[in-house]
């Protein structure tokens, strides 16, 4: 029967419903022009009409139903009409399969599907492998089986598969995707012959892995080896991300260069990797003049001017930009809500923010990381973090960004017990720790004085966490055990690190020293500190105070006379004070305010009433510019 075309297929489904007989070809053929013009309804009516005459499809039929049924994304319907196909052939399968590669939630179906297709009676082919390939790399990381992939690693190599081009294409997509770029590399290395989509997906991985020098060497590689394929706009986008983040200006404007000599597709992506490039790298004026020439702009395009601004400090330019756009999508009010709290623009971000809401918008997890700052700074000052906390309930934080800041500020506040609480409850929700979120619970242990929390988190890092312990959390350990009068074991424990010891973790040691009155250790501490950092004056402060502590006057002498040859002073003191809601700052000695001989006059005052309180100056370690603050 010859297909319907557009202005027939009404007719065709009329006679259909009218109770015409057509044969399975032709109920094929239907199904394939619905699934092709997007003709939804029709196609489920021709389904209907199928299971309205106890019609079980058979592998032509099933395998235009299951791809009718994919590309209107009803994959409970496509897996259905998969299961009532009683001899199912490999094509069957396999459009089952591609069925799932369109959609990356459906990843775990895809690989049971997969394994059941291989302990079948029948041989997966490149095509099915693929699919499945394809399934993996568009899920989320967290829920990425990994074990999975190595097995179908296996399986491929074992069936010889590893020579298909479109194959090995998947397989560094997925171990790029899972930031695996050895496991990638080797089989880009491997392969018999590459296209330009082998070449983009290695330099794609190096680019959003961070390994940004081995992305734009592989692209100079690609430009001038044998393979002689042409950078095309997807590798110019990912290589112009990678000379962003490590600002190589040069670098990156040849690859413009090279784009607008060898006229190279300038889509919207591309336009916006290289405005976006030239704004990250600083050169704001030229970015501004790609960005008002663009054929077309999107959220991306504004959101990458706007964050170049707010990156630089020109917050006036970015709100200004930020007014022009008519509707603001939500990518655009973060990259403005994000740059003002960056900007330590306060009231502008709550502002924004019950803007962005008036408007129509509801925070996501980008969104509260920039605003829980913001309130975090506000509660200090006021003394709670209830509002902190209400943001955070209402919007059922999913992101390790957001429990990360909320933490942060609980950990920061002194709550040490609700930021504990917090992260038991970020683990029970199954969100993984990053590095950054450890460092805010290891700060909650110190002050909470939890040293076995401290080490039972720090000992999980990467066994549970997948996060390598760097010297902020080594540092935070020793101040941890220092806190709590443990300093033997905090020495062990600097003695015990593989990395070498920086200023934070011997200032960790040196502080706690100084609390305990433990001046082996602490002079210890200091001579290390001497070492790395020989012009920070609190090292010498802490350390003379400790000697004074300890009557050993001479000693603190002679740390006082180091500080003064190598010609330090003490930072005067900085106090500070909320009032009519006002932010009111005091610094020592400063004589800046209009009343300052009748406001010291009085502070002199002040100080005889304390003294005959019977409080007395510890001014054994007074510097110059350090009094009445």
């Amino acid at each position: 029967m010859r297909v319907p075309v557009i202005g027939e297929l009404r007719e065709a489904l009329a006679r259909v419903s009218h109770g015409c007989v057509l044969d399975f070809r032709a109920f094929g053929q239907l199904i394939q022009h619905c699934a092709n013009h997007g003709l939804n309804l029709q196609g489920q009516q021709l389904h209907a009409r199928l299971v309205l005459h106890s019609v079980i499809p058979d592998n032509y039929l099933g395998s235009k139903l299951l791809t009718f049924y994919s590309r209107i994304r009803c994959l409970r319907d496509a897996r259905k009409v998969f299961d009532d196909i009683s001899q199912k052939n490999l094509f069957a399968w396999n459009a089952m399969l591609l069925g799932y590669a369109l959609h990356g939630a459906y990843h775990l179906h895809a690989l049971n599907l997969f394994s059941s297709l291989v302990g079948s009676s029948l041989c997966p082919d490149a095509i099915s492998v693929s699919a499945v390939l394809k399934s993996l790399s568009s899920c989320l990381i967290s829920s990425l089986p990994w074990l999975a992939v190595d097995a179908i690693h296996c399986f491929i190599v074992r069936r010889g598969f590893d020579a298909d081009l479109f194959v090995s294409n998947g397989l560094i997509t997925v171990y790029s995707k899972f930031d695996d770029l050895v496991s990638a590399r080797k089989v880009f290395d491997e392969m018999p012959m590459r296209d330009i989509i082998s070449w983009n997906s290695i330099i794609s991985g190096y680019s959003q892995a961070g390994y940004h020098d081995e992305c734009l060497r592989l692209y100079s590689e690609m430009k001038h080896g044998l393979d002689g394929l042409v950078p095309n706009g997807i590798t110019v986008a990912s290589v112009l991300h990678s000379c962003a983040q490590i600002k190589d200006l040069a670098f990156g404007m040849d690859v413009h260069q090279f784009a607008v000599e060898k006229d190279v597709e300038m889509d919207l992506v591309v336009w916006n990797s290289i405005v976006g490039f030239y704004a990250k790298c600083g050169s704001l004026d030229y970015a501004r003049r790609l960005f008002e020439g663009m054929p077309m702009r999107d959220g991306v395009s504004y959101s990458a001017m706007i964050t170049g601004y707010m990156n630089y400090g020109v917050v006036d330019q970015a709100m200004i930009l930020f007014q022009r756009i008519p509707n603001p999508v939500l990518s655009v009010w973060n990259a403005v809500i994000s740059g003002l709290s960056q900007n330590n623009r306060h009231p502008d971000v709550l502002a924004m923010l019950h803007e962005m809401q008036n408007s129509g918008f509801q925070p996501n997890s980008v969104t509260l990381s920039s605003v829980l700052p913001a309130l975090s700074f506000y509660s200090t000052l006021l003394g709670s973090l209830s509002l902190a906390n209400r943001v955070f309930d209402g919007n059922g934080a999913g992101s390790v960004i957001v429990w990360t800041a909320i933490i942060s500020a609980h950990a920061a506040h002194g709550d040490a017990d609700a930021a504990l609480s917090l992260f038991s409850k970020m683990l029970d929700a199954c969100v993984q720790p990053d590095a950054v979120t450890i460092t805010a619970v290891l700060t909650a242990c110190a002050h909470a004085g939890a040293v076995n929390e401290a080490l039972e988190i720090f000992n999980h890092m990467l066994p549970e966490y997948g996060a390598s312990p760097g010297l902020e959390h080594h540092a935070c350990i020793v101040g941890v055990l220092s806190r709590a009068g443990q300093l033997q074991e905090a020495f062990k424990f600097i003695s015990r690190m593989q990395l070498e010891p920086n200023a934070k973790v011997w200032g960790a040691l040196l502080n706690g020293a100084a609390v305990f009155g433990d001046v082996d250790l602490g002079e210890f501490a200091f001579n290390q500190l001497f070492e790395i950092e020989p012009e920070n004056t609190g090292n010498y402060i802490v350390m003379a105070n400790l000697y004074s502590k300890s009557g050993r006057w001479k000693e603190a002498k002679v740390v006082r006379e180091k500080m003064r040859d190598v010609g330090l002073t003490k930072i005067p003191g900085c106090s500070w004070i909320e009032m009519n809601d006002g932010l009111h700052v005091f610094v020592a000695r400063d004589t800046s305010n209009s009343h300052s001989k009748e406001l010291y006059v009085l502070m002199e005052g002040l100080v005889g009433l304390m003294r005959g309180e019977g409080y007395v100056i510890q001014d054994d370690f007074v510097l110059e510019g350090s009094i009445y603050c």
